[in-house]
């Protein structure tokens, strides 16, 4: 198990991509590393969180596209379209 210690108070604390965890009141030269931010990227090249929020976004239209005709029939339009200009 870590070195943690039970109902300890944590300062998490970030320099650059990294993230440090230390207890409340502790040497500052104490942390330890807790995390890092990484660039993930998908397979286009873009920031993999731009991909999520985009894919989230598709899914909130098609969600409402459910019960608004107007937004369904664009939908409807817009498939096809990428059916016919779809050369793959």
């Amino acid at each position: 198990m870590g070195q943690l210690k039970p109902a300890a108070t944590l300062i998490y604390e970030r320099d650059g991509d990294t993230v440090y965890a230390r207890e409340a009141g502790a040497d500052p030269a104490t942390r330890t590393e807790v995390g890092h931010e990484y660039d993930c990227r998908t397979s286009d090249g873009r920031p993999l969180r731009e991909q999520i929020k985009e894919a989230k976004l598709w899914g909130d239209i098609h969600r409402a596209a459910r019960t608004n005709p107007a937004l369904q029939d664009a939908l409807e339009r817009a498939i096809m379209i990428y059916h016919l200009t779809n050369t793959k």
